[in-house]
């Protein structure tokens, strides 16, 4: 009988993956689902860059590419760079993955030895810790509660830090908890990591274009210049314009990393689709102005649910700065019982609860590294969300 290998053992699969299977399943069976799970926009990708996935494929683009991404791509990727974030680049420190996973999971299996530490502040993205302990190193939480507005502060970290801490994770605006850091909070964190030279940090920036309420978006070796020799920055095409099909996501770091990353990509997957990174090309190049105004909807989507969740008796819900996800406490109802009995004990118990009597499907916390807490995704329309945020009302006023 085949065994898998002791890693496989070590993670689980993707809480937020398994959500979504588990959503269109039932739909299947016939019932009137709500998923409020998916981290993906409604809305469509842009007509640009579907229009410019026909012209390549008319231009028979459609052959392998060099393993990192086309030419073409990192020029635009590069000049992206430049253009929101005040960054330079050369061609040779940016790769192109199959996703922001891939390349996530391309830095840390490229670097990461059995022991090694990395830190992971809480609430984290799920796949974070799992990348971590298939590379055979030891994920370090460091808590990151609402009263910090979810947000890692400087002298925890330092505490965190040890001679086997190989890099700090920090991901902003935060998948599940939408918190998003400012120049200041970030130059703060910098200043701790500056004492640490053997500390690399893997910035997170999938959100970078979807903040709130007018605020400027930084990254940090954008803030902190001396650490941009040891950061990977990461973001892709998926969020902001609406692409998370076409699995696209790139990188930007030292030479030397980008092509130990690369090196483990030409055994893994190889060059990511041609077509998608003629699209990514066209998305990161072409009109940005449909970002702003779709950003505009998530924030009246933000506004609504969080005002509709502080009215319901037993929950809270902190109110996010960017991404669009919100993270709210569903302390207050823990020790109530159900119409059927039973009593709800943690925020999984909740969760489920909801499926079974609302046919509603959100997120539990603790697949965030956080507890009682859950988390909805209001990249949803407005109908969706109303209807959920009923479903929610209705299911605890029938706690007993």
């Amino acid at each position: 009988m085949l065994q898998t290998a002791a890693r496989i053992q070590r993670i689980k699969p993707s809480p937020s993956s398994m959500a979504g299977q588990r959503a269109r399943e039932l739909r299947a069976t016939g019932r009137d689902i709500v998923a409020l799970t998916a981290g993906e926009p409604d809305f469509d990708t842009p007509d640009n860059v579907t229009q410019a996935v026909i012209r390549a494929m008319a231009q028979s683009r459609t052959k392998y590419t060099d393993v990192g991404g086309t030419p073409e791509l990192k020029a635009a990727i590069r000049e992206k760079f430049r253009r929101d974030n005040g960054l330079d680049y050369a061609a040779g420190e940016i790769i192109v993955g199959n996703g922001g996973k891939q390349i996530i999971f391309n830095a840390l299996l490229s670097t990461v030895e059995e022991g090694d530490e990395v830190i992971v502040p809480t609430p984290y993205w799920v796949s974070y810790p799992d990348i971590v302990l298939l590379a055979g190193g030891t994920p370090v939480f460091v808590a990151c509660p609402p009263k910090e507005g979810f947000k890692l502060q400087p002298a925890d970290l330092e505490k965190a830090i040890t001679p086997r801490t190989r890099w700090l994770i920090l991901n902003g605006p935060n998948n599940p908890s939408g918190a998003a850091y400012t120049r200041e909070e970030l130059k703060a964190l910098a200043e701790v990591l500056l004492r640490y030279p053997h500390v690399w940090l893997m910035t997170d920036d999938i959100y970078e274009h979807i903040l709130y309420d007018g605020r400027q978006f930084a990254t940090m070796a954008q803030v902190e210049p001396e650490l941009k020799a040891r950061t990977l920055t990461i973001n892709g095409v998926s969020k902001a314009y609406a692409m998370t099909g076409w699995r696209i996501g790139y990188g930007a770091a030292p030479a030397p990393l980008i092509k130990a990353m690369t090196k483990l990509q030409s055994q893994s997957t190889s060059n990511p689709s041609s077509i998608s990174q003629a699209a990514a090309q066209e998305a990161l190049s072409g009109p940005q102005g449909f970002i702003a105004e779709r950003t505009a909807i998530f924030q009246d989507r933000r506004d609504m649910i969080v005002s509709s969740l502080n009215r319901i008796d037993g929950i809270t819900c902190h109110v996010p700065e960017g991404a669009f996800y919100v993270f709210p406490s569903c302390e207050g109802l823990l020790g109530r019982t159900t119409p059927t009995g039973n009593i709800l004990k943690t925020d999984e118990d909740f969760i489920m609860y909801l499926l079974d009597e609302e046919n509603l499907a959100v997120l539990q916390g603790a697949a965030y590294g956080v507890s009682p807490f859950f988390r909805i995704s209001y990249a949803a329309s407005m109908d969706q969300l109303e209807e959920g945020c009923a479903r929610i009302k209705r299911a605890c006023a029938k706690l007993g």
